[in-house]
């Protein structure tokens, strides 16, 4: 039984949908889908981030790992992408992020692998991880899969370093969103990133993420259908700049966004060549960080 429509099924059905399709995949012979806006004709050669026209899929399955509201009894259907518009040195994912470990999937198969997830192993969404350089891809496969009777939520997963006008074309497609909020300060970001701006993206996507979906909703049985969920991954010795995250969140999205913040970070990667962040995180810090949240009043996963 279906409890909750999503919304991408009537633009399905009032064409809305394959005109978005339409416009995304202009971003494959010109590609401005993502900040760097690197204009890559990317069936010719690889954009910034690595990849060219065909998704590229790592894996795909029930995902027991990913936050309650998302997991419930029968997990979240990720997809984890290959690549990323991003290039985090402490990143856990690093095989796949950069590399883009995985097998190239026509959108046809992507739309199965949807379907798989739906109706084999019966999951409760679909979990885009890494998605933004594939969106042409993912709305294709979307609109092959809707015609099938795909009916699950969609859950956008990406690192935040994302553009308003790609935002724009998944307005009415996407009705889970989960960004990371990695950095508050330029200076980290460039850093450990190689991004000067993400924090200024990430600042305004997060808002147009807030003003499409509001805070995260959950069904009776627990379960998130619709709404923003921000996860931060604290790095060591950067308890400040997390500070200033949460601020953020509290002054300027919906106050019942859920916050997820992170305490696993580990040295990966090539986290090594910094000293500062070649370690743990302490149980201080992270104890500072999450009474600072509680204080703010943050609705807290």
């Amino acid at each position: 039984m279906v409890h909750f429509m999503p919304s991408y099924i009537k633009l399905f059905e009032d064409g809305t949908l394959l005109k978005k399709v339409k416009e995304a995949n202009k971003h494959l012979t010109k590609c401005y889908l993502c900040p760097h806006e690197c204009g890559a004709d990317r069936t010719k050669k690889a954009g910034f981030c690595r990849a060219t026209d065909k998704a590229v899929v790592s894996s795909y399955g029930p995902h027991f790992g990913e936050e309650s509201a998302l997991v419930g009894y029968r997990g979240s259907g990720t997809i984890f992408f290959g690549y990323c518009n991003m290039a985090c040195v402490f990143c856990q994912n690093y095989e796949l992020s950069f590399y883009g470990e995985g097998k190239v999937v026509s959108n046809e198969e992507l739309a199965e692998i949807m379907l798989l997830l739906q109706n084999y192993y019966g999951c409760h969404n679909i979990n885009l991880v890494t998605p933004t350089h594939f969106v042409p891809n993912i709305l294709e496969a979307l609109y092959m899969a809707v015609e099938k009777g795909l009916h699950l939520p969609l859950v956008y997963n990406c690192g935040g370093y994302e553009k308003i006008d790609t935002l724009s074309i998944l307005d009415g497609v996407i009705d889970i969103y989960m960004p990371d909020f990695k950095y508050s300060t330029a200076e980290l970001s460039k850093k450990y990133s190689k991004v000067t701006d993400y924090p200024e993206k990430a600042k305004l996507a997060l808002k147009e993420m807030n003003r499409q979906v509001g805070g995260l909703k959950l069904d009776k049985r627990g379960l998130a259908y619709r709404g923003l969920l921000i996860r931060h991954l604290m790095l060591p010795g950067c308890l400040e700049d997390t500070k200033k995250v949460l601020e953020f969140i509290k002054y300027n999205l919906s106050r019942d966004s859920l916050v997820n913040l992170m305490n696993q970070y580990y040295p990966t990667h090539l986290a090594y060549k910094y000293h500062e962040i070649n370690r743990r995180l302490s149980i201080k810090e992270y104890e500072e960080a999450y009474t600072y949240a509680q204080e703010l009043e943050l609705r807290l996963g």
